[in-house]
Formats: structure tokens, C-alpha cells, sequence
């Protein structure tokens, strides 16, 4: 029994070629299968199997892959920078008026709700107006009638004189026919007043738009009963919108009214102007407030929308621009730098940077590196100078002999078997 288990002659052998080719292509793709890259984000990874060694370093014969997303490299470029004055605050509209009660009265009708755009004049509510229309009525009746005493009291007036010419009457009683006209007159002024106010209190009840705008609040209902001055809606004009912002004093005297303001706000780029600039400086911030207005065609932005720009000062053409998340600071002391692609290896490049724009988030480079440069932006974990760059979507170049080596063991292993 004891001899039957021992392998057979033929067994033995094929066991011992299988042992030799497992050896033979471990010691064959061990070192391509360190170089060859890994999925993304595994460039730390690699470099730390490598023992950190460069290319011909103590780490292996290659060096440590670092895979990148498209995203995460950008090809530096020529174009217009603006440098200027950063500022940040809320757009509001240019004007927001209260409509109030002119009278007290009950609510007839109401014709708005919010966020309906109406014209100036047009008609939001009313009330009820027949105590108002009576006394209407009765002005116009009492003018009608001082005018028509007005005129007999200027025609007894000027026949009075008359009859004082030709001593028919006495002047006492060509005095008096005179007051009376003047009396007459009096009476007329005083119903034109009266109409007036009539009128006025009239076409009170009706209630019409200020402004042309887009309808913010409505407090009252119909039938409500309305106390005069209260509050009953309120127009918003947001055909223009107004930013008001502190800008520091040292800066202000740069600042004029006209010049051109870049904003970013709910996503949306926009063009507005200086409007104004305040003479004084706010002791408590050292501060000066600059109101800054925005054409809202259509009212696309809302009021209230917080907004970052800044006010033009200066424009470079044809500068060498990279995104500001590309530039990189290691140390206080120590000069900016970008991680620059070179051709399949990454490398460290010191860098001037020039006028920093952080509305368009790009940045001028004066010296350093030079337009269509393919530099790392944004944050990509630990990467090391020297290491072998892969970027996701570029189409990867197998290295010299890799297909040869890896293809050993599997010519060898697909060997018949020889029994």
C-alpha cells in the first residue's frame, strides 16, 4: 500500500516541468508588470511599491506611473487677462416701491398677485367709490352754479356803473354791485377747490402702478377693509440691477464712474458700469461704497442674488494664461511652480504669475513656461518629479519589447504536455 501512493515516473516529470515554467515566467513579467500603469488614482500607489526610484534608481529599472483624468491637465495659452478691483455683494433692484392707501374704504376688487408684470398707470385694485363719485358730482354741480352767479354778478356789476355815469344811482350802490362780483368770483374759486378735492379723493380709489415692474408682495384681498397708508403691494423694477459694495479707501482713487465691471452671478457672466462713487471714507471701515449697476433685460436675475466681480482697471492682450488651480505653492519663501507635462514625464516648473483674474479663475504668467505647455491642475493626490504620465483618453504606447516578454510564459505554458 505504501508504494502504490509514490508518484508514477511520468507524473514526476510533468510535475517538474510545470515548476520550471511557473519560475520562468515569474522571473520574465515581474518588472514590466511594476511599470505598467494602473487604473486612475493608483500613481501613488505605484510610486510607493518603487521605493521611490526614478528611472535607473534604486526603486527598479522603470519608473512610477501617475494616471490622470483629461480634467486634470490643461494646456496653457495666449489671451486678454483683466486686472481690476474685486468685489462682492448682492444685486437689488434699482427701485422697489410701496403702493399704500390714499383713503380708508373697503376693497371693491384686486387685480394683481406677485410676480405679475404690469406697465406704469395700469390698475391694480379698487374701491368702493360711490360716496366718492356723489361728491364729485355735487362739486361739479356747486362750480356750475358759481359760475352762473359769477356772471350775473359782473353784468349787475357793469350796469351799476352805468347807472352811476349817468347819475341814476347812487356810488354806494354801484360799490355794492362791484363787491358782489368780487364775492361772486370767491365763490367760484372756492367750488373749484372743492371739485378738485372731490376728484382727487375719487380717483384715489383706484389704485394704479408706479412704476412699470414685476408685482414682489400683495397684502390685501378683496373686501378687505383698508386703512389709509397701509401697505398694499409692492412693485419691484429689476430692468436694472444695483450692487453696492466697500471697497478699500487705498483703492477708490483708481475708481471712476463709467468704467466696466465684470460679474458672475447664478452661473451667468455680466457686463455693467460704475454709477456712482460716495466722497467719503467710512471712518468705522476705511472703506468707500461704490454702486455698480447691471442691465437685467427680461429680468433673467433675480433680486437679491449675490454676485462676485470686479471693476475693470487694466487689460493685457496676448498674455500666457493658465487656471489658477494649476499654480502651486510649496513654502512661504519659496517661488509659485507647475507640475508641466513633458512629454510623457512630469516636471517642476518655477513660474512668475503676473495679474490674477478670479472671476475667469485664470492667472498671467510672465516667465516660466510658455504657451501650449501642458500643465496639472487642481488637486491629484502625491505626485513626484520624474514619474511617467498617463492621461485617460490619450491612447497609451505599449513599451519597447512588453508584448515579447509577457508572451513567454504563455508560449511556454500552452507547450504539450510530454508524458
Amino acid at each position: 500500500m505504501l508504494l502504490s501512493r509514490l508518484p508514477r515516473p511520468a507524473d514526476a516529470r510533468s510535475a517538474a516541468l510545470l515548476v520550471a515554467l511557473v519560475a520562468t515566467a515569474a522571473s520574465c513579467g515581474g518588472d514590466d508588470a511594476s511599470a505598467r500603469p494602473g487604473p486612475a488614482g493608483a500613481g501613488v500607489a505605484a510610486s510607493q511599491r518603487s521605493g521611490g526610484g526614478g528611472p535607473g534608481g534604486p526603486g527598479g529599472r522603470g519608473s512610477a506611473a501617475v494616471v490622470l483624468a483629461a480634467t486634470d491637465v490643461a494646456v496653457a495659452e495666449r489671451g486678454s487677462i483683466e486686472a481690476g478691483t474685486a468685489l462682492t455683494g448682492d444685486l437689488t433692484p434699482i427701485e422697489e416701491v410701496t403702493v399704500r392707501a390714499r383713503l380708508e374704504g373697503n376693497l371693491e376688487s384686486v387685480l394683481v398677485r406677485e410676480g405679475d408684470r404690469v406697465s406704469q398707470g395700469q390698475l391694480l385694485a379698487r374701491f368702493e367709490s360711490t360716496q366718492e363719485e356723489s361728491d364729485r358730482a355735487s362739486a361739479e354741480a356747486d362750480r356750475a352754479a358759481a359760475v352762473s352767479a359769477l356772471t350775473t354778478a359782473k353784468w349787475n356789476a357793469e350796469q351799476a356803473q352805468e347807472l352811476f355815469l349817468a347819475g341814476a344811482i347812487s356810488e354806494q350802490a354801484a360799490r355794492a354791485a362791484q363787491q358782489d362780483a368780487i364775492a361772486a368770483e370767491a365763490r367760484l374759486a372756492a367750488a373749484d377747490a372743492r371739485l378738485r378735492s372731490t376728484g382727487r379723493q375719487e380717483s384715489d380709489t383706484r389704485v394704479l402702478a408706479p412704476t412699470a415692474g414685476v408685482v414682489g408682495q400683495r397684502m390685501v384681498e378683496r373686501g378687505e377693509h383698508v386703512a389709509r397708508g397701509a401697505a398694499m403691494f409692492t412693485v419691484v423694477r429689476n430692468d436694472q440691477l444695483e450692487l453696492r459694495a466697500d471697497v478699500p479707501a487705498r483703492m477708490a482713487n483708481e475708481i471712476r464712474p463709467g468704467q466696466p465691471v465684470r460679474f458672475v452671478a447664478d452661473g451667468q457672466r455680466l457686463d455693467g458700469r460704475v454709477a456712482r462713487v460716495s466722497p467719503i471714507v467710512n471712518p468705522a471701515t476705511r472703506a468707500v461704497t461704490v454702486y455698480v449697476q447691471v442691465s437685467n433685460p427680461g429680468g433673467r436675475l433675480k433680486g437679491n442674488t449675490f454676485a462676485t466681480g470686479q471693476i475693470i482697471g487694466q487689460v493685457i492682450n496676448d498674455a500666457v494664461l493658465v487656471p489658477v488651480s494649476a499654480i502651486r505653492q510649496s513654502g512661504d519663501n519659496q517661488p509659485p511652480f507647475v507640475y508641466r507635462i513633458n512629454g510623457d514625464r512630469l516636471e517642476r516648473a518655477e513660474v512668475q504669475v503676473g495679474i490674477v483674474d478670479g472671476v475667469r479663475g485664470v492667472a498671467q504668467i510672465t516667465d516660466g513656461i510658455a504657451s501650449g505647455d501642458r500643465v496639472v491642475v487642481g488637486n491629484v493626490g502625491s505626485i513626484g518629479v520624474g514619474s511617467l504620465v498617463q492621461i485617460l483618453g490619450e491612447r497609451e504606447t505599449p513599451s519597447p519589447g512588453r508584448d515579447s516578454v509577457g508572451a513567454a510564459p504563455d508560449s511556454l505554458a500552452r507547450r504539450p504536455d510530454s508524458r
